[in-house]
């Protein structure tokens, strides 16, 4: 079977796939765009304006919104560290018995969302951001663990294997003819796992994990609307500074 036959039966799998969704879903589309709705949302949405802007507010605002930047920026820290020991057993280049078991700890923490990670840790952690950075941190190790020990596997072996012959001990190679290769591109991963993180890092708050979450849980839970749509700018903002960072940082790199 020629590879432009197999990706048509993929695609038509894919198709298929999508239409049984959609038959088996009961999605009423009609009420959801009923004229009763769309005005119903539109009351909705106009209740969010205009926003609060006292300054006593706007300062408890702009607190949350920095405990949600360092849970973001800690998790990550974290889960590069501990990413990146996995990922040496893990990569095709290490033992058997390591690289399956370190495969298997990266598959767990990465089937588990970062929202049930912190579910389980808030019983032992209490509120606040500690373990919603930590389950940033456990969630992202399992996403970076498997990424970089893919980098690692795809980099040239000849450096290394050079630096082998003449002697050179295991993490010397690793360092002075992997790392290098490969530094730019487990960069860029971390940075883009920062992006997605200060999104669920905010998104953590819901459950009480601390910053610009758990105050846009607490203001709708009381029908604070005006509160609310600050929070959501903030949210809007932080994610927007995030994003324009990340991407010149790593458009940077790859220069």
């Amino acid at each position: 079977m020629t590879a432009r036959r197999r990706g048509v039966l993929v695609l038509l799998g894919i198709a298929a796939l999508v239409f049984a969704s959609f038959a088996t879903l009961d999605l009423r589309w009609a009420d959801f765009l009923s004229p009763g709705a769309l005005r119903q949302m539109g009351e909705f949405g106009a209740s969010f304006f205009p926003p609060e802007h006292s300054a006593g507010f706007l300062r408890k605002t702009l607190q949350a919104a920095g405990e949600t930047l360092a849970m973001s920026l800690l998790g990550t820290l974290l889960a590069v560290v501990a990413g990146l020991l996995l990922a040496l057993p893990a990569s095709a280049r290490g033992h058997r018995l390591a690289r399956g078991a370190a495969r298997l700890v990266l598959n767990v923490l990465r089937s588990v969302p970062e929202l049930v990670w912190a579910s389980l840790l808030l019983v032992a952690a209490g509120l606040g951001p500690l373990p919603g950075t930590l389950a940033l941190a456990l969630h992202t190790t399992g996403v970076l663990g498997r990424l970089f020990a893919e980098s690692i596997e795809n980099a040239a072996p000849e450096p290394a294997l050079a630096l082998r012959v003449r002697g050179i001990a295991g993490p010397q190679v690793f360092l002075w003819a992997t790392l290098p290769q490969v530094l730019p591109q487990l960069l860029s991963y971390a940075l883009y796992r920062w992006e997605n993180n200060i999104r669920a890092a905010a998104v953590l708050g819901v459950v009480g994990a601390g910053g610009l979450g758990q105050m846009l849980s607490y203001h709708l839970s009381l029908f604070q609307m005006h509160e609310s749509c600050t929070v959501l700018l903030a949210m809007m903002a932080l994610v927007l500074a995030v994003d324009a960072l990340s991407w010149l940082a790593r458009r940077a790199l790859t220069r």
